[in-house]
């Protein structure tokens, strides 16, 4: 990859004081670039004091680097700079600072203090990634000024690193964005694919009903196909609309096109955008709870018993609703509430074997800290569920003992009604075995709670 503009200039910084603060006469920095795998990496300059248009002559690159290590495995490194079992071959050039701490030693006549040039590579975790070149002709480097010049050394190889897995952040968040935004297309085509024939169910639907005479007892089974069809209407245009509040989510999280030196970040995305609410988190499904109003539970259960009727009557089970009369409005939103009856009436029929019960019962009353609450309780006499699944059964994706089943599922339903439940500030509970005084012993109960209107 190449160097990023901002990792550039900190080099540039750091050479600035290697000539200012311990008097270099000339910093080189290098870094290494495998042009092609498998073969020896190339030492390319990208910072140089004072003379920097010789550096980026081609054919003078590596003039400043001492005879022998113009390949990375021949740069030599002071030990102390380099972690301890590196593998990285090492071989030293004339005049070159090649030794470190007390395996300091003498060669070709001259000590580590006579020594007036320093290379260093830039490594990390046993990586070679560059080279500092650092010089000076009027004096020696002393102690002091070594352990200097092998923190700057560190600095640019911490640096380098960060620069990289930023560049490598980028791309994989760039490649991210675009598999995101074909999946939104392809979502996109197939809502479009599926509203087709539902439109033509609901003309279906309506014909027939206008072909029935008032008396005629499919009337019901008509009115329940055209309820039906608006309320998979209803969800694929909240589908719609949450593809489209994704992609205008993913702009806002776009990774900066840009940072400059002193730390503020630019980055390419609609401003329009920012006051855009935000999407509800992947719990919350795909219904999001809009204004809360005071309903009436009984208005909200009648065309779902009514299509509930007609499953349990092709399935031989018998369901038993029982809704008080005059029931206290809930506050709640009518389409979450009906989500949520929905979901747990249809968990009641499918885990009803032939033959069985499901109780639908509307007016149970509690107090609680917060008012009032109302209930609505859906028992069934089916297998019921384990003491170990009751604690995770609305985690999402998570079917206990029935993954095993041959029962269809996907474990998502119950954690949408909770979700939902909640965010209408009520609550909901399960027993199993059933609470329902005729089936006690068997099956499940859920209760749904929901505040009274005031």
């Amino acid at each position: 990859m190449p160097a990023s503009s901002e990792f550039v200039a900190l080099c540039q910084a750091q050479v600035a004081l290697l000539t200012q603060a311990l008097g270099a006469a000339l910093s080189v920095v290098y870094l290494t670039e495998e042009l092609v795998e498998g073969e020896e990496a190339k030492l390319i300059p990208v910072v140089a004091y004072p003379n920097q248009s010789a550096v980026w002559d081609e054919n003078d690159s590596l003039a400043f680097l001492p005879d022998g290590i113009e390949k990375v495995n021949n740069i030599p490194r002071l030990l102390s700079a380099a972690p301890q079992g590196s593998s990285i071959l090492l071989r030293s050039g004339p005049g070159v600072d090649a030794t470190g701490g007390e395996q300091r030693r003498h060669k070709e006549g001259h000590s580590l203090v006579q020594q007036r040039q320093i290379v260093l590579p830039l490594i990390h975790e046993g990586v070679v990634m560059g080279l500092l070149v650092t010089s000076r002709e009027d004096r020696p480097w002393n102690e002091q000024e070594r352990i200097e010049v092998e923190r700057i050394a560190h600095t640019m190889a911490l640096a380098c690193i960060l620069d990289q897995r930023s560049q490598w952040l980028g791309q994989q968040f760039s490649q991210q964005q675009r598999l995101q935004s074909q999946q939104n297309e392809l979502l996109h085509n197939l809502l479009h694919q599926l509203r087709n024939p539902l439109t033509a169910l609901l003309t279906f639907g309506k014909l027939l009903l206008k072909r029935l005479r008032p008396s005629d007892a499919n009337r019901d089974i008509a009115a329940n196909i055209l309820r039906e069809s608006d309320r998979i209407q209803d969800l694929l245009s909240q589908f719609d609309e949450a593809i489209d509040l994704t992609a205008s989510q993913g702009s806002l999280l776009a990774y900066p096109s840009e940072v400059s030196v002193e730390g503020e970040v630019e980055t390419a995305t609609d401003p329009d955008r920012a006051n855009k609410p935000l999407l509800l988190l992947p719990e919350g499904g795909l219904m999001a709870v809009g204004t809360l109003e005071s309903c009436s539970v009984a208005e909200v259960l009648k065309p779902l018993l009514s299509s509930a009727y007609a499953i349990a009557q092709e399935r031989n089970i018998k369901l038993k609703a029982e809704i008080r009369a005059n029931l206290t409005p809930v506050r709640a939103n009518p389409k979450a509430l009906t989500e949520v009856f929905s979901n747990l009436i249809d968990n009641a029929l499918k885990y009803t074997p032939s033959g069985g019960w499901v109780y639908v019962d509307a007016g149970v009353e509690r107090e609680s800290p917060q008012g009032r609450l109302q209930g609505v309780a859906v028992s069934d006499t089916g297998p019921g569920i384990p003491p170990q699944d009751l604690e995770r059964l609305f985690e999402r994706h998570y079917r206990g003992v029935q993954a095993r089943s041959e029962i269809p599922g996907t474990g998502l339903g119950l954690a949408i009604a909770r979700d939902l439940v909640q965010q209408m500030q009520g609550e909901i509970e399960v027993f199993s075995p059933s609470q329902h005084p005729t089936n006690a012993g068997i099956g499940s109960t859920f209760i749904v709670w929901l505040p009274e209107s005031q």
